[in-house]
């Protein structure tokens, strides 16, 4: 069987899909991955990468629907910094509608039997649906989607019926990430146990030892920094600086160079894999990233998420219902508060139980297996 995932041009919306995507191919089937410009890296994890569109941007194309077809919709993304997702996943919409022509082709050439796509690119379940193939929706954490599926389907009306499609038929399954406790109430589909993925990279040496005292790790992604700048991470620095801890920044390709001098205690470092650092620390600070999320749940540690927008504050909002961590704003960032994040036990408590929940759900190869049963694949 030949398996074809699908989705936005980003480690956070890409890297989701590889736990599933090698358990397929596990299983002997054959695996592609295919997205639009950025999303070469993912061809990293050894899948092979088939790129979508050459030239097309993501970015470009939201910002370009926003203005020319949706000002609306535009205004309320900045407005929000594209926190109201119901206005931000109609724009994504339009990207998948410059990008039908393409996909259809693609998936026509490569023939697939089955097509796995995360939510914000359901131009892969056209494309299923044009072959005559199953696809299945991948979700990636907290945020419930069957509203924005059914809003980013209504904008793309005309590029269905281009194709010939009155209207897109539900995805043949829905694969959900976010632990039972933490889907407030609201699961549907089909459980996926997060099994992190964040690249081939290894953990430093200095970092791979063990601790000598509480260690932090602390990242804002590889997006949130470009847009807000390090207003989140000077504040966070300023606030450990008395701590009796060690605080890992896990920035990438971020520019610290403007940064005043580093207490002792702040270890600056490139790119790390999060959770491979995770196993070496008692805490977590992010940008309500999914996977940051999942990954400090999964190694079972408190959390202090600091949201900005997108979906970060759905994220912060569940960790914090859950009672595994804390959410807060830039302002509310202070000594006390992370200090309370490396001594509140019930934190630490909460935290251990959804890590035992996350390692009860199914695993990517039983996943896998399921998925080859699905009604309508080819025998």
């Amino acid at each position: 069987m030949r398996v074809l995932f699908a989705g936005v041009p980003g480690v956070g919306h890409l890297f989701p899909l590889v736990p599933l995507a090698r358990a397929m191919r596990g299983l002997g089937h054959e695996v592609a991955v295919t997205s639009m410009d950025g999303g070469e890296p993912v061809a990293a994890s050894g899948l092979p990468y088939l790129p979508l569109a050459p030239g097309v941007s993501w970015y470009h194309e939201i910002r370009a629907a926003g203005r020319t077809k949706r000002p609306d919709l535009l205004s309320r993304v900045v407005e929000t910094n594209a926190a109201d997702r119901e206005a931000f996943v109609p724009l994504a919409a339009h990207v998948n509608s410059a990008v039908a022509d393409a996909a259809v082709e693609l998936a026509a050439r490569w023939q697939p039997d089955l097509v796995v796509y995360e939510y914000q690119f359901p131009v892969a379940l056209l494309a299923a649906t044009r072959i005559g193939v199953p696809a299945v929706q991948h979700d990636l954490g907290f945020v419930r989607t069957p509203r924005l599926r059914e809003l980013m389907l209504a904008e793309m009306a005309d590029t269905f019926a281009r194709h010939g499609i009155d209207r897109l038929p539900e995805p043949a399954d829905t694969i959900d990430l976010a632990p039972p406790s933490m889907a407030g109430g609201d699961h549907y589909g089909s459980l996926l146990r997060p099994v992190p993925y964040n690249g081939e990279v290894s953990l430093p040496e200095q970092l791979a030892a063990p601790a000598r005292r509480p260690r932090v790790a602390v990242t804002l992604g590889t997006v949130p920094p470009r847009i807000d700048g390090l207003t989140r991470i000077e504040r966070v620095i300023d606030a450990a600086a008395d701590l009796d801890a060690d605080f890992v920044l896990a920035t990438g390709q971020l520019d610290l160079t403007t940064l005043p001098t580093l207490p002792d205690n702040v270890h600056p470092h490139g790119w790390v894999p999060w959770r491979a650092l995770l196993d070496t620390c008692t805490a977590a600070i992010h940008h309500g990233g999914s996977t940051s999320a999942l990954s400090s749940l999964d190694a079972g540690l408190p959390q202090l998420v600091l949201p900005d927008g997108s979906d970060r504050f759905i994220t912060g909002a569940a960790v914090r219902d859950r009672g595994a961590g804390l959410c807060a704003t830039a302002e509310e960032i202070s000594p006390a508060l992370l200090d309370r994040l490396l001594t509140d036990s019930a934190l630490s408590r909460a935290a251990r139980e959804v890590s035992a929940e996350i390692a009860t759900m199914p695993s990517p190869t039983a996943v896998a297996q399921r998925l080859t049963t699905l009604p309508g694949l080819a025998g």
